[in-house]
């Protein structure tokens, strides 16, 4: 993978030109991208900007984020061809740091759950996840330093962990969804797909401006509590074994690791996740649902049809216990740094499966508005695991700062 740190420290010393680091991208798409398709379009004439930050940094934009220069079509074929005016604040927050929008990511329709064509770098019979695909595909094969997708259940984390790439879902709006195509206000929420954890970080710097992502290091012995979410069921061996890596690992490096379980209350608020978001979906997708039904990708279809009997009154009861269980996922964090758990239910699913994958690890996290980092850890199979840390909500700092010290403790333990 391409490091954003390493360019960057590059282009500061003058050993690199923010062209050349440029076409590196180039030069790594043209030679993956016919078989991964991370793109549903690409520029390749984009330049490198002369100042900034981020300028000499190509970054994908998933294809449900309004650009100015690309079309934004969201997976559908109702969008095709839909050229917004103008970009979406995370886009232009990107442009104003000297960032290179180098194409537009695929995406499953509307970020739901029908597959893209896009797949897996480390195995192309497998499933890159979803639904930002080919943002976790394009950072995973090489291709880019820094790709932007969304999560609404799993959509950041459980692709990173699939393509073997480190990903942030920050805290609930830290970075603004205006331009993005909604799914479920309550829920959606923009993320960053990078090498490591520090990319991420220098990443929101420069996006930001926040000076908490500014000079992050590792983190010293932090205390860690590992979740293992049995409510959300079993896992495959695979994901365990990540899992078990990872503990031996922070506690071989100096974290203080110990097992614990949620309170009822944050387990309850899990179970109430897609109430809110099917409630939610049948609003944003109104038009779409009633206007041009049979146009609509399968599964999503499917799934709008299932649950368009869910009342106001489902609704307001899903909300209430929602902010209960993030009062009382507030109080465990007096005792944590951060949390522990699976990114994903094992790895990556064959790509004749037609699934991108279950979210069902990443959910209550979108719910609860906490930062969640992806770290991976190992691959089984030639295939990548990967574990989430979670901090508590707005220290999304904290988190990178966990991950990379985890990264750190990997590295020495492997």
């Amino acid at each position: 993978m391409i490091s954003l740190a390493d360019l960057q420290r590059r282009i500061e010393a003058g050993e690199l030109s923010p062209e050349a680091a440029i076409a590196q991208s180039h030069a790594a798409i043209e030679a993956r991208e016919k078989e991964v398709h991370a793109f549903v379009r690409y520029d390749s004439s984009a330049k490198a900007q002369g100042t900034g930050p981020l300028r000499g940094i190509a970054v994908g934009i998933k294809d449900i984020i309004d650009t100015a220069d690309f079309p934004t079509e969201m997976g559908s074929s109702i969008y095709r061809g839909w050229q917004p005016r103008a970009d979406a604040p995370v886009v232009m927050m990107l442009k104003r740091a000297g960032a290179t929008i180098i194409g537009k990511t695929t995406t499953t329709a509307f970020a739901s759950r029908d597959p893209t064509p896009t797949l897996n770098p480390h195995n192309l019979g497998h499933t890159p996840g979803g639904s930002s695909s080919g943002s976790a595909a394009a950072v995973g094969a090489g291709m880019i330093p820094l790709a932007l997708g969304t999560q609404t259940g799993g959509s950041v984390i459980r692709p990173a962990a699939y393509c073997g790439t480190a990903a942030i879902k920050p805290s609930f709006r830290m970075l603004p969804t205006v331009g993005v195509k909604c799914y479920s206000w309550a829920l959606d929420t923009v993320g960053l797909f990078g090498a490591r954890a520090e990319d991420l970080a220098r990443g929101l710097l420069a996006m930001t401006g926040r000076t908490e992502f500014a000079g992050i290091v590792p983190a010293k012995a932090p205390r860690i509590g590992v979740i293992r979410q049995e409510f959300a069921g079993a896992v495959e061996p695979a994901a365990e074994e990540g899992l078990q890596a990872a503990i031996k690992a922070a506690t071989r490096a100096g974290a203080s690791v110990q097992t614990i379980d949620l309170p009822e209350a944050v387990q309850e608020a899990w179970r109430i996740h897609p109430i809110i978001q099917d409630f939610e979906a049948h609003r944003a997708l109104a038009w779409e649902f009633s206007e041009r039904h049979d146009e609509i990708a399968p599964m999503l279809r499917a799934s709008l049809d299932a649950t368009v009997g869910l009342t106001p009154k489902d609704y307001d009861d899903a909300r209430r216990i929602s902010r209960r269980g993030r009062r009382e996922l507030g109080e465990l964090f007096e005792g944590f740094d951060v949390l522990l758990t699976y990114s994903a239910p094992g790895t990556p699913p064959a790509k004749e499966l037609a699934s991108t994958g279950d979210p069902r690890y990443n959910r209550l996290w979108t719910l609860m508005g906490n930062p969640c980092v992806n770290v991976p850890v190992l691959k089984v199979n030639g295939l990548p695991i990967g574990v989430q840390v979670i901090a508590r909500f707005g220290n999304d700092a904290h988190a990178l700062a966990t991950a990379w010290f985890l990264e750190q403790a990997l590295a020495k333990s492997g």
